[in-house]
């Protein structure tokens, strides 16, 4: 079988051999020097001045939102739009955190929100963030869309999860907002088996992230930061280590992820090269056959593409294909979580209907197939001839 994931880590048997002489030599397994490392790595891979390495993706989405309302830039009762077609957990800590999430629908060409679309929920809703999804390594036109947010005081934040290394107009995927979340999940581009990330630039965030992501308390901030905290609450200092400033959470993560990033992180270059070629070899397939919907890549100088998304043109046709991938044992799954509106959870604690349709169509008639750097040239060629029939 063809499938989504093959293995833990690219480059896997020298990779585990490298994590069970770090475990057995290691001194100390709990956040330490290596998730430092880690951090600075990433940061230097993503061109931005500070990284806060977590447990997960989904934590470093919960963790970006709390930091950002603890700052006081969101309140509880703020309107928080967010990419329809997405993830559960991009959602899910809106609604737990008291915020109002507002789905935005995507264009059906890149699978991204547009400027367009964006503008017409300003019009409609008090929106005071966009919590947007690059999905699957794609974008429409998100340089409009930060031009757009910065001039109507909207702050953006990015899901940068399956768009990891993508260029848009030669500007990396991430880099258009206030700060962007990464996972490191078995199956993405960098594998940490768990994992997340917040990256930003800007220096009072990522030290409410160091704060919010253990516990509350001030051990991790710059020297700067924790003297004065302490001197603006009189902190004690037989006190100090135990005292919790802000709400926090534990999302702290382990030696081995940062060690694993660590040990990745200089394979990355090659891992999105090789994913960008699979890419262009199922995407050329794909556009010459009518009953799929062509993609529209314009401005994409590097697609990191997380998977291949096939949207056929009609329900018949899903099926269609369907069954052609299954039969010849190839691996497919829906695109991302599909629609958000149409999920249980959200029509659960969400009274108000929201019309997505294009997001729907997705939904209903797309799916996605492996795009793993580590395919052979005999499997590229396979899922290539399948898609131009």
């Amino acid at each position: 079988m063809i499938k989504l994931m093959s293995n833990t880590f690219f480059k896997e048997k020298e990779t585990k051999q490298k994590l069970l002489d770090f475990i057995y030599n290691a001194e100390i397994l709990s956040m330490n020097n290596n998730c430092i490392k880690f951090e600075n790595d990433f940061s230097n891979f993503q061109n931005c001045k500070f990284s806060t390495l977590v447990n997960s993706g989904s934590s470093a989405n919960l963790l970006l939102l709390q930091s950002l309302i603890n700052l006081g830039k969101l309140k509880q009762g703020d309107k928080v739009a967010f990419t329809a077609l997405t993830w559960a957990t991009n959602v899910m800590p809106i609604i737990q955190l008291g915020l109002v999430p507002v789905p935005i629908d995507i264009e059906i060409s890149t699978l991204n929100n547009n400027v367009d679309l964006l503008s017409e929920t300003l019009d409609k809703e008090d929106i005071k963030a966009f919590f947007i999804t690059n999905v699957l390594g794609f974008s429409s036109n998100i340089e409009l869309i930060s031009k757009l947010c910065n001039e109507k005081n909207v702050l953006l934040i990015e899901d940068n999860c399956e768009s990891l290394g993508s260029e848009y107009n030669r500007k990396k995927l991430g880099n258009f907002g206030l700060a962007c979340t990464s996972s490191f999940f078995v199956g993405h581009h960098l594998s940490t088996i768990e994992g997340g990330m917040v990256s930003t630039n800007d220096f009072e965030l990522n030290q409410m992230l160091i704060i919010v992501r253990a516990h509350g308390w001030d051990r991790n901030v710059s020297k700067k930061k924790q003297l004065e905290l302490k001197k603006k609450l009189s902190i004690n200092e037989f006190y100090n280590k135990y005292t919790f400033y802000e709400l926090g959470y534990n999302l702290r993560p382990t030696e081995i992820t940062g060690f694993l990033g660590h040990t990745q992180i200089p394979l990355l270059d090659e891992i999105i090269k090789k994913r960008f070629e699979n890419f262009n070899v199922l995407n050329n397939a794909a556009s010459s056959n009518g009953d799929i919907l062509s993609l529209k890549i314009k401005n994409m100088n590097v697609i990191s593409n997380f998977a291949y998304p096939v949207i056929c043109r009609n329900k018949a046709k899903f099926e269609e294909f369907k069954k052609l991938f299954k039969k010849n044992n190839i691996e497919i799954r829906p695109i991302i979580g599909g629609s958000m509106v149409e999920q249980p959870f959200f029509k659960k604690h969400i009274s108000k209907k929201f019309d997505c349709p294009n997001s729907s169509f997705v939904h209903q008639n797309g799916f996605y197939i492996p795009n793993r750097p580590d395919l052979k040239i005999e499997e590229i060629n396979l899922m290539a001839n399948l898609l131009k029939k």
